[in-house]
């Protein structure tokens, strides 16, 4: 298993002021959480995370939203924020911060109706920013498929370079085998796939467009 650790970076482009906002806010919502009496801990889970059954009965509709900061546990949010911090800069330094900022929730509200159409009869709360990121990671595949993605084997750990087109490509590959290996089984996981899939096919879409936007900008990268 392989995981980033950073990116090739614009030098010239917008200030991804979203970007760093969106880490701020996930990580005070986490620390809030975790000091909650555990009582209150769950029910604020409950309150704000989005559970497929109750959105297919129009109930909770916020929680598409509010889903998107809250996080099961440190490494789960620790790998959300690596993955934003690496991914969403790039997108929100070319589209600027206000366009940005629709497709950011725009992604996590796609990535969260996936889930729910695929898991209709689930009463499992769903949380996560990852939806969203993966739609920063489908727009970052169609905009920049050369820029080189640092990574560490973690068996190993052991830093390489491969270029984004091979391991965004292998990252929703792996999201589709592990969606069909757990669609059907009598064991579900707690991995949200189809929210992943969803984002991601929104960033690619999305990334199309955005493309046009690279034009009007002279770029620089660095490492």
């Amino acid at each position: 298993m392989f995981f980033p650790i950073g990116d090739t970076n614009i030098e010239k482009g917008y200030r991804p002021v979203f970007t760093y906002l969106l880490l701020a806010i996930n990580i005070a919502v986490y620390i809030y959480q975790i000091f909650l009496p555990r009582d209150l801990s769950v029910q604020f889970v409950n309150q704000y995370a989005s559970i497929p059954v109750e959105i297919v009965n129009f109930q909770s509709l916020h929680t598409l939203f509010t889903s998107m900061f809250l996080h099961g546990g440190f490494m789960h949010l620790a790998g959300n924020m690596m993955f934003l911090w690496i991914f969403g800069d790039n997108v929100e330094a070319i589209i600027g911060t206000t366009k940005y900022i629709f497709f950011y929730i725009g992604g996590g509200l796609i990535a969260a109706l996936a889930h729910v159409a695929f898991n209709m009869h689930s009463t499992m709360p769903c949380v996560g920013a990852s939806g969203a990121i993966a739609a920063c990671m489908g727009a970052y595949l169609v905009m920049f498929p050369k820029s080189k993605i640092r990574v560490i084997l973690l068996l190993f750990f052991i830093p390489f370079n491969i270029r984004a087109i091979y391991f965004l490509g292998l990252w929703i590959v792996l999201q589709f085998r592990s969606e069909f290996l757990n669609y059907g089984a009598s064991t579900s996981t707690n991995i949200a796939y189809m929210a992943h899939i969803g984002g991601f096919v929104f960033g690619l879409l999305c990334g199309m467009v955005f493309r046009n936007d690279i034009k009007d900008h002279h770029l620089r990268f660095h490492n």
